[in-house]
């Protein structure tokens, strides 16, 4: 693969930046002020290693997925006030330890026929910066599409986002008030050296760059959490580590197992109820109240996502049924 003659392929779509604005964790687009014709640049999605028969996963706290658009990422942003979920690692038939992440594209579509990702020039950033808490470590990729990616061995230049959970943290990372603040300039982010001698630097890929990734890659069965709550351009991030203002109140919603039954404290009134099991699937709904008891007899034994909503209520949690 030439790698210069996709480079200037890329070029020729390329667009220039100034200093995008922070994402704050109000909305499922970030405004990267990179956008062209076809508005689609911002916007979070999901990856994994499905793609090599992989079967890694995030749960989210609630479904994604909107009228007019399955795959958005707003619900999980309303009641995060950021992009939060607990990831699970499976590998499957791939032959390298299984991943999972988050990502936005810079630019967006190259037209509105043509679904390709194209790259734009941030330079101007300077890097980025970005405020989350996981229980895992993590990575922030520079993709550059799609076909370099590739023709680099996937040996993109990265930094490395250490594991990070607020020592007042009780249950999951979003229900934190805080978070850990890193700031990378361009110059700090680099190949991890298995592509083979193919070679880039942080500050040629941001010339070229088409999305930004959060990823976790670890070993088989490997389960975390993980709360991304703002990014930006590299000064984007408040600099006074208590700057950022409380997003949630932890929920006053409790569970109780007892045998194959589920209770529940803190809800006043009527909510929906959805349980899930570790792949994401729906295995019994219902509606419930504070003196409601959910019969989970036909389940078998695990771990099961909870979630509970109403107008007063968000919540998300796990049980373990034996």
């Amino acid at each position: 693969m030439n790698i210069k003659l996709l480079y200037t392929t890329v070029a020729a779509l390329s667009v220039a930046a100034m200093a995008f604005k922070l994402w704050d964790g109000d909305t499922e687009k970030v405004e990267t002020e990179l956008g062209n014709e076809t508005k689609t640049g911002g916007y979070w999605f999901e990856f994994n290693d499905s793609i090599h028969n992989g079967q890694s996963k995030i749960i989210w706290p609630v479904d994604k997925g909107m009228e007019g658009n399955e795959n958005s990422f707003q619900p999980v942003v309303d009641w995060c006030h950021g992009i939060c979920g607990h990831i699970i690692l499976s590998r499957a038939d791939t032959t390298y330890d299984p991943f999972v992440g988050v990502g936005f594209n810079v630019v967006g579509y190259a037209s509105p026929t043509d679904s390709t990702p194209v790259a734009g020039d941030a330079t101007m950033w300077g890097g980025i910066c970005i405020r989350y808490s996981s229980t895992l470590p993590a990575t922030l990729e520079l993709s550059l599409g799609e076909d370099i990616d590739k023709a680099l061995n996937y040996d993109t230049p990265v930094v490395e986002l250490p594991e990070y959970k607020d020592s007042t943290t009780k249950g999951d990372p979003w229900d934190s008030y805080d978070g850990t603040t890193k700031r990378f300039p361009w110059e700090s982010f680099a190949q991890a050296g298995f592509g083979k001698g193919k070679k880039i630097t942080g500050p040629e890929a941001a010339a070229k760059l088409v999305a930004i990734k959060f990823k976790v890659q670890a070993k088989e069965s490997t389960e975390g959490d993980f709360y991304i709550s703002q990014i930006g351009s590299l000064d984007a991030c408040p600099h006074k580590e208590n700057a950022l203002k409380i997003h949630r109140t932890v929920s006053s919603v409790n569970t109780i197992v007892a045998g194959r039954k589920v209770s529940f404290t803190g809800i006043t009134s009527s909510a929906s109820v959805k349980i899930a099991n570790l792949q994401g699937k729906i295995v019994k709904k219902g509606s419930v109240t504070g003196t409601s008891t959910l019969d989970l007899s036909a389940l078998d034994a695990g771990v099961y996502i909870v979630r509970i909503s109403n107008k007063s209520v968000d919540f998300s949690g796990k049980i373990v049924l034996k």
